[in-house]
């Protein structure tokens, strides 16, 4: 009895993907909207570039399947491909980031203050734009590595591997973005 596709891990459709190319359609279906959220979040606005990052994705993801380490989960895999194509992107326009989308912000922010152990007032004060804002204020690394870890909800093993660094510089660049994004907020946010 064959598995429904639903059931399949990634790694048993990457397997049939190399044998029948058709199968990769699969992970194209299941990791499409993500791909998009993410990439969207890093900074990349405009649908159209969205589209265009996101298609060199998955070329790239299907041209090197052969290479994928089957030590690694695949959405580790994918997202380190999304995350170094934004990247190059960004590079190749000469262009920063232009914002981040954060339409689940408020379940993301609600992530970021019980680690932070912002007090309850902030809470009730700082609102989904507010931290677009100071998101968008953070250098790279740090808004990153937040994107990750409370938006994208990867655990340290996953960024290490998405980021390709040891995951105890995973700890500390979280520790890091966390206590920055605390110091960003605070003029933002009265009683932080």
């Amino acid at each position: 009895m064959q598995t429904p596709q639903t059931e399949r891990t990634d790694e048993e459709i990457v397997a049939a993907s190399l044998v029948r190319r058709e199968a990769f359609g699969l992970l194209v279906n299941r990791y499409q909207d993500r791909l998009t959220r993410y990439i969207r979040r890093l900074g990349v606005s405009r649908s159209e570039d969205i589209e265009d990052v996101l298609q060199d994705v998955f070329l790239k993801a299907y041209r090197n399947l052969n290479d994928f380490d089957q030590g690694l989960r695949f959405s580790s895999w994918i997202y380190r491909i999304a995350h170094n194509t934004a990247m190059s992107f960004f590079r190749a326009k000469r262009v920063r980031p232009e914002g981040m989308l954060v339409d689940d912000g408020e379940e993301a922010l609600a992530h970021v203050k019980s680690d932070l152990n912002i007090e309850i007032e902030a809470e009730r004060n700082c609102d989904a734009e507010q931290l677009r804002a100071a998101l968008g204020i953070l250098d790279a690394k740090y808004r990153d590595i937040l994107v990750l870890r409370y938006f994208e909800q990867r655990d340290y093993g996953e960024i290490s591997d998405i980021l390709q660094i040891p995951e105890g510089t995973v700890a500390t660049l979280i520790h890091r973005a966390k206590k920055r994004l605390h110091d960003v907020l605070k003029p933002i946010v009265k009683n932080v």
